[in-house]
């Protein structure tokens, strides 16, 4: 290919080179993109400002145009800032002047403005000759410290004067502001957020440096516009908090009044962001004259300064106001969609920016601004303490300081004789004694050096202090940033409006732990935790629950409000509800019919419950398994994974025979071994691996043999291996019960007969119960009666496999225990409290807990 060169010239004087016309033309262009990118439309992630943004802050500052100040005119300002630091013409330069103190365009203001600054309706501002400023307090803060090496400067254009490459905010300028720009080949849209969400955020970092973009939306919610409005989902706002890249759709706020003659009229009171109010109006008028709106007889802006945004649609009679709502939010500018792009310079470099991105960066540079500082003030505060500790020298050894100066034919000879004297001066001290005042030789003078020498030493202590501990300038950054929201810090103007597929009900539901309880005859409800009290054992009990005579609470556990319960039926049937869904009631209330919340045939009923924290986790749900046990001594294990997809109408958990009911159902991690026991007091023991994994419509395999007609599987404990606090508990129906070791009880292979695990005598009754229990948790017992009796487990004495155990609680005549049930207990101040663990069956794990009762 022939290549386009320019022309040899020669002369006497110069000699032009030949060059590629196309590398020329890429090379040039890709050093005017770049000097654009950095230098003009991307904001610095450190303090959130573009040149010229910075250029007229430090401007006012170097002037003196603080806040406490007289505003000074807008004109001088920017002539100041032209002059010295920004020689891009007047026009951009009160632009940013103004755009910086429009508070509609900026959440945070950064000037102070006096005068016609335009208004939301497009208005124009006055010239910069009639407008005044001064900075805002809250600018003054991301000037402070600019003086005392914080940052770095650079030469101006003409390299006649310096100025800062970045302020040393210590506001999140970027998050809180946000920014818009278009550079060559790239773009940036950033919304403003609250200052005091965005700080929340900062400090949440600070204290854990791990903190997911996830974890961190908790803090900083959602975009906040200085202009209010609603933000409408946040599916797309969510995305660009993680991603740094998503949309939000804004709708302006309005309300409907009814005039006094009767007709409605829907008030705007507030727009989207950058919304002209005068072109909405407009395109409202628009809309109902081309008749695609119907229903509008008139609508006016009555929007002031004083009063804030008003703009009146009034209705016609027939007009059905949220139905001309909806079409105002479709055609018009109200409901407004921005596209989120966050894209800064990092190191002088165009990056994409998460939440979690744009607070580290923040947090990283203010840590650079704090040692800066410190390694500032230390400096300063020993070359003071230097010439202060020179001053004391010389006011010990007064006269004869005075007597050498006055011998001294000149001051450099002074110095010397000073400097040779032998009292350990130096030239720096040498000079500011000769300074010094005689006024400091009087005594009151030189107690004040010494307090001054004093406190400077505390003061080089402390900071040597501050910059030898990563940690304690860490601390120092959270606490000035708290000193900001505590001054700054405001309320949401926005509001968060989620949509009907992103509603999580959980988000609208306190997490608290509650107990839910299931009567014989299928009534559940849930009860605050906190209304079981602790009695001792051998107590009377208390009324549980108002049941019929027939009827009595046979199910209790302690839950989450957000967990998810998983309900296994005598027939192997699984049906899932979250706890919040199950209706609440006093502790003596009978509850609601189990029938009216899942979808159980009137001839099943549940037999156990299995509660689980989330279902969402593959990994634990792959990891974990469901235990089932049936009356005849079946066992099965299936994997959680199978469960995880909940059904209205159920599915099929375990194949039942003919003449076998499921009894119970455990969580377990595959690390445990089982337990089975049966009413004739026998119990067996075997690891959990002698049952292999298989699905839902598997019947089982024998867990231990079940000879006589009249005995039967009565409880199942999944215990960890190696667990050394667990004890097995087991209870007959008579009141008596006893903890005895787990390894009492010998590992055999499944199917066996087992061991005795209590002396069953026509005294104790039949077993009815066997628990897996710690010192930590407390027994709730409940008789057929409806009595329910709390008590702590560590009350028990341990006992040997064939004893009868003690009195547990003491029966009426013809009265049953049905249930027992644990719960952990907690003591605070003295008072026993519900932590909500129960039953679990595994290794302390938080994701999930198994509850069961018998």
């Amino acid at each position: 290919m022939e290549e386009n060169l320019l022309p040899e010239q020669t002369s006497d004087n110069d000699r032009i080179i030949q060059v590629n016309i196309e590398e020329q033309m890429k090379t040039a262009y890709i050093d005017y993109s770049m000097s654009v990118i950095v230098g003009r439309a991307l904001p610095d992630v450190r303090d959130g400002f573009k040149p010229v943004h910075r250029r007229v802050l430090f401007g006012m500052n170097e002037l003196g145009n603080n806040s406490n100040k007289a505003y000074k005119k807008s004109a001088r300002i920017v002539g100041e800032v032209m002059g010295k630091f920004h020689p891009h013409g007047d026009a951009s330069i009160y632009d940013t002047l103004v755009r910086m103190a429009q508070e509609w365009t900026m959440r945070y203001t950064m000037v102070d403005g006096q005068g016609n600054f335009g208004n939301q309706d497009g208005d124009m501002p006055a010239a910069m000759r009639y407008t005044e400023v001064r900075l805002h307090k809250i600018a003054e803060a991301m000037l402070e410290d600019i003086d005392k090496d914080t940052v770095d400067f650079q030469l101006n254009f003409d390299d006649s004067l310096q100025e800062p490459t970045v302020l040393p905010s210590r506001i999140p300028q970027l998050l809180v502001n946000g920014s818009s720009g278009i550079a060559v080949g790239m773009a940036t849209n950033m919304m403003p957020h609250n200052l005091s969400e965005s700080i929340d955020g900062c400090v949440a970092y600070i204290d854990d440096k791990n903190i997911t973009a996830e974890d961190l939306i908790k803090y900083v919610k959602a975009p906040d516009f200085p202009t209010g409005g609603v933000i409408y989902g946040m599916e797309g706002v969510r995305q660009g908090l993680l991603t740094g890249r998503g949309r939000v759709v804004l709708r302006g706020k309005c309300h409907i009044d009814t005039k006094a003659s009767g007709r409605e009229q829907i008030i705007i009171t507030e727009v989207p962001y950058q919304v002209n109010r005068d072109t909405l109006t407009d395109r409202i008028g628009q809309l109902v004259n081309e008749k695609i709106v119907e229903g509008i007889a008139h609508v006016n802006n009555e929007s002031n300064n004083r009063e804030g945004t008003r703009i009146v649609v009034d209705l016609k009679r027939d007009a059905v106001a949220n139905v001309v709502i909806n079409q105002i939010y479709k055609y018009t500018e109200l409901q407004t969609s921005y596209g989120i792009n966050n894209v800064a310079l990092v190191k002088g470099r165009p990056k994409i920016l998460n939440v979690r991105d744009l607070i580290s960066e923040f947090v990283e540079f203010r840590m650079e601004v704090v040692t800066r500082r410190a390694q500032f003030d230390l400096k300063k505060a020993r070359e003071r303490a230097h010439i202060l500790q020179g001053y004391l020298i010389a006011l010990d050894h007064l006269d004869e300081v005075i007597r050498l100066i006055r011998s001294s034919a000149t001051p450099d000879l002074a110095k010397d004789n000073l400097i040779n004297a032998g009292w350990g001066i130096d030239e720096i001290q040498a000079k500011a004694i000769l300074e010094l005042r005689l006024q400091r030789l009087t005594g009151m003078e030189r107690d004040k050096i010494k307090e001054e020498f004093d406190n400077l030493m505390k003061l080089i202590a402390s900071l040597e202090e501050l910059l030898g501990s990563e940690q304690l300038r860490y601390e120092l950054i959270k606490k000035e940033l708290l000193e900001i929201k505590e001054k700054f810090g405001d309320a949401r103007k926005t509001e968060i409006q989620y949509l009907a597929d992103e509603m999580r009900i959980e988000d609208l539901i306190e997490e608290e732990d509650v107990v839910i309880t299931i009567s014989h005859l299928g009534y559940i409800k849930r009860t605050s935790a906190s209304e079981y009290r602790q009695q001792r054992r051998g107590g009377r009990g208390a009324v549980g629950s108002k049941t019929r005579e027939e009827d009595f609470v046979e199910h209790l556990f302690v839950g989450s409000t957000h967990d998810t319960m998983m309900f296994f039926t005598q027939q192997g049937r699984c049906y899932w509800l979250k706890v919040y869904e199950v209706p609440e009631g006093e502790k003596q209330s009978k509850g609601r019919a189990i029938q009216n919340l899942i979808q159980i045939p009137p001839d099943d009923k549940v037999k156990a419950i299995i509660n689980v924290r989330n279902f969402e986790d593959k990994e634990y749900n792959s990891n974990h398994f469901i235990i089932l046990c049936t009356r005849k001594g079946v066992i099965k294990k299936t994997y959680l994974e199978d469960f995880s997809r909940p059904r209205a109408n159920g599915v099929n958990a375990i194949n039942i025979i003919e003449g076998d009911e499921l009894i119970e159902a455990r969580m377990t991690d595959g690390n445990s071994e089982i337990m089975m026991a049966v009413k004739s007091g026998r119990a067996i023991r075997f690891p959990e691996e002698k049952v292999r994994p298989t699905g839902r419509g598997a019947i089982g395999v024998t867990g231990i043999e079940v000879d006589d007609e009249t005995d039967e599987v009565i409880g199942m404990i999944c215990v960890n291996k190696g667990e050394t606090e667990k004890t097995v508990l087991v209870v007959s129906e008579k009141g008596f019960g006893k903890r005895t070791s787990v390894d009492e009880y010998r590992i055999t292979n499944r199917g066996g007969k087992g061991v005795k695990t209590i002396n069953v005598t026509e005294k104790t009754g039949k077993l009815v119960g066997i628990l897996d229990v710690s010192e930590k948790e407390d027994l709730i017992i409940t008789c057929k009666s409806g009595i329910t009796l709390r008590t702590g487990i560590s009350s028990i004495k341990e006992a040997g496999r064939a004893t009868q155990g003690v009195i547990l609680i003491r029966l009426d005549n013809g009265d049953e225990i049905a249930a027992v049930s644990k719960i952990e207990e907690q003591e605070i101040n003295g008072k026993h409290e519900e932590t909500g663990n129960s039953e679990s069956n595994e290794s302390n794990d938080n994701q999930s807990e198994t509850t069961n009762t018998q």
